[in-house]
């Protein structure tokens, strides 16, 4: 096998927790019955962290890491006196890279937002408000139990407590939402000047309440007049596209989102959180964790009850795939050397499916880069289907 230049390593750590279950949401988070167990399961986030550096051995090799995501779920429902602890216990075991981006999600609801100050000072240099909305009724629609002033006072507070940067969540192809409110929406996001904003269409996603019970979305000519003057909109208020979703005053985009799409590595740990790791000798592993928070709590301190639920290889031929499925999510040009180093395949592996897309006019080449083109934007599915392997 090949061997890897091993990429840039990031974190996410997942809080599972959350008020209520947004009907549209299929991520793994789990409505809150009692209190949460604060200080076990940060105790058990650090020994999951433990199992993953002994395991892979990556205190032999050390690499500083290059950004954190603290994801949910709601993680601001957690103490600020409890994000730093778990960050202080991160970096006594791996190396933080100077001036690293740590990035928690929060809500914008009052008790959350009066939190911002603290989370700062535990260590978090930048904070995700998940506003999805401004109009109440569509917040009610998608189960969000804040107000549209909080939102606004949220994304206030943001910009006061010294954070570098702070981003907003924000969705269009509401429910039975006019094209007339989704750029109404986006003008008050923009308003509101976030050096980030992901603005996003609303999908209905499989095992969530909007699947079993669909809204009324709109339909694909209303969704195209939405992005298509919405990009205009965000472009003359100063922000880059960047990636499919992501908009951001230059030089403020999500490092932690990059290294992703970059196909670099992370390490996952909490319930049902995914990793990615590569090897020197060649070998690049994917990995989750154990889903439930019962279960996931059950390991904690029981070391016949693992952390670690799934384990795969990414083998050589379904790389290409993987690779581009990330790299193409992003608007910049993509170094060819990046596909070498970080799947350790030559471009024999891919030759022939680049030359089609550059036929197709999906993308354009330079002597050391790809570039995808406005063409393969629009046809994006067929062009990452080409560097899928059929199954026989």
């Amino acid at each position: 096998m090949t061997s890897l230049v091993p990429p840039a390593l990031s974190l996410y750590v997942h809080i599972p927790w959350c008020v209520q279950k947004c009907p549209y949401c299929d991520f793994n988070s789990h409505a809150l019955k009692t209190e949460i167990p604060e200080e076990q399961y940060i105790n058990a986030l650090l020994e999951d962290l433990d199992t993953d550096i002994e395991k892979y051995q990556l205190a032999d090799n050390p690499r500083e890491l290059h950004s954190i995501f603290i994801g949910g779920g709601t993680p601001s429902l957690i103490s600020a006196e409890g994000i730093s602890g778990l960050l202080q216990g991160i970096e006594s075991r791996i190396p933080f890279k100077q001036n690293i981006e740590i990035t928690m999600e929060a809500n914008p609801g009052t008790i959350e937002a009066e939190r911002f100050a603290g989370y700062r000072m535990a260590g978090v240099t930048r904070i995700s408000v998940g506003v999805q909305s401004f109009e109440q009724e569509k917040l009610e629609r998608l189960g969000r139990i804040h107000g549209k002033d909080e939102a606004v006072n949220a994304a206030k507070l943001a910009h006061n407590v010294g954070l570098n940067s702070f981003n907003l969540d924000l969705m269009h192809g509401l429910p039975d939402q006019t094209i007339e409110q989704a750029l109404d929406d986006l003008d008050k996001a923009i308003e509101l000047a976030p050096p980030h904003l992901s603005w996003y269409q609303l999908t209905i996603e499989p095992n969530t309440m909007f699947y079993y019970k669909p809204p009324t979305l709109p339909d694909d000519d209303d969704l195209w007049d939405i992005f298509d003057e919405g990009h205009k909109k965000l472009t003359e208020a100063g922000y880059v596209q960047y990636e499919i979703s992501g908009y951001s005053k230059p030089g403020y985009q999500c490092q932690h989102n990059l290294n992703y799409w970059r196909f670099g590595d992370y390490l996952g740990i909490g319930c049902g959180a995914a990793g990615k790791l590569s090897f020197a000798d060649g070998r690049i592993i994917r990995t989750t964790k154990v889903k439930h928070p019962r279960g996931y709590l059950a390991a904690y301190q029981n070391l016949t009850k693992p952390y670690l639920h799934t384990e795969q290889n990414v083998e050589n031929i379904d790389r290409p795939f993987e690779f581009f499925m990330n790299r193409f999510r992003l608007m910049e040009a993509c170094p060819k050397q990046d596909f070498i180093d970080t799947t350790g395949l030559g471009f024999e592996a891919i030759e022939e499916t680049i030359n089609w897309a550059i036929e197709m006019h999906y993308l354009n080449e330079s002597e050391t880069h790809w570039q995808i083109t406005e063409k393969g934007k629009l046809f994006l599915n067929d062009l990452l289907e080409a560097f899928m392997v059929e199954e026989e």
